[in-house]
């Protein structure tokens, strides 16, 4: 019978084994689920993000991996694959040109803040000092490129078509006065093209990143006021209600949040309302 017993309990134990000890692993997949990794720009989105990591998490039981993207085309493309579990950095104009032109279903969860536009120049100081056939350095995306012209509009620098909208191109430029000349680059190397070009609308994160300080050093800066751009949490169609991004997301509403955001960019970055 003691034979039995120990060969009984050897054999068990052999089977436990193979299947790699259920408790443990239990225990190891409750603590990968409460891990999200979430793509952001570097500035301001992951500083952002790096605060409430740092301050807010913990006591809420969320754990955090921040992966830093350069361009805005990878961090919906690895969403949209699950290699991340949310992104932060696009506004939702963008987000719904990305997901109509890629076929993707990402959908936007939380407001976090307004970025303003801003035209900058290292070559005059005021919007009247633009010459008759400058170069402005445009971002090339769909809706940032809109949102561009519609700067450029609302400071009498060029006038759009009726109903042109986020979606605005040159194309829908009806009047431009001064001739201006339009180069369309991807975003992130506008801040580079102010040493070739007159003048340059620059996104805010990328103009923070390049030292530029929109609320002082833009000619002209996009109004807050009924503005759609505003940055958001944003993850795959399907999630929006998991328990762990609706941690996520009001902590990135959290007052402590907001008051970061003003104390640090000094107007640069705006909280959402």
């Amino acid at each position: 019978m003691k034979f039995r017993y120990i060969a009984g309990a050897v054999a068990l134990a052999l089977s436990l084994a193979a299947c790699g000890s259920s408790q443990p692993a239990t225990k190891a997949a409750e603590s990968a689920d409460t891990v999200l990794k979430v793509g952001a720009s570097p500035v301001p989105h992951a500083e952002i993000l790096n605060f409430v990591k740092q301050n807010l998490a913990p006591a809420a039981g969320l754990k955090l991996e921040i992966v830093e993207f350069t361009d805005y085309v990878q961090p919906n493309v690895q969403l949209d694959e699950g290699q991340l579990s949310a992104n932060f950095f696009q506004h939702k104009p963008y987000l719904d040109d990305f997901n109509a032109s890629k076929g993707t279903e990402l959908a936007f969860v939380t407001p976090v803040h307004l970025e303003p536009l801003g035209l900058y120049s290292k070559k005059i100081t005021s919007v009247s000092a633009l010459a008759a056939g400058a170069t402005v350095a445009v971002p090339n995306d769909a809706t940032n490129l809109g949102r561009a012209l519609k700067l450029l509009a609302d400071n009498g620098l060029v006038k759009l078509k009726d109903g042109a909208g986020t979606a605005a191109t040159e194309r829908d430029v009806v009047d431009n006065p001064k001739k201006l000349q339009f180069k369309p680059l991807e975003a992130a190397q506008l801040p580079r093209s102010l040493e070739d070009v007159d003048a340059a609308v620059i996104n805010g994160n990328y103009a923070i990143e390049a030292g530029l300080k929109p609320a002082s050093q833009a000619l002209v800066l996009e109004k807050t006021e009924g503005n759609p751009y505003v940055n958001g949490l944003v993850v795959k169609a399907g999630h929006e209600k998991d328990a762990n991004i609706v941690t996520l997301g009001k902590l990135l509403q959290d007052q402590k949040v907001k008051d970061f955001i003003k104390q640090k960019y000094e107007g640069s970055v705006i909280p959402a309302e």
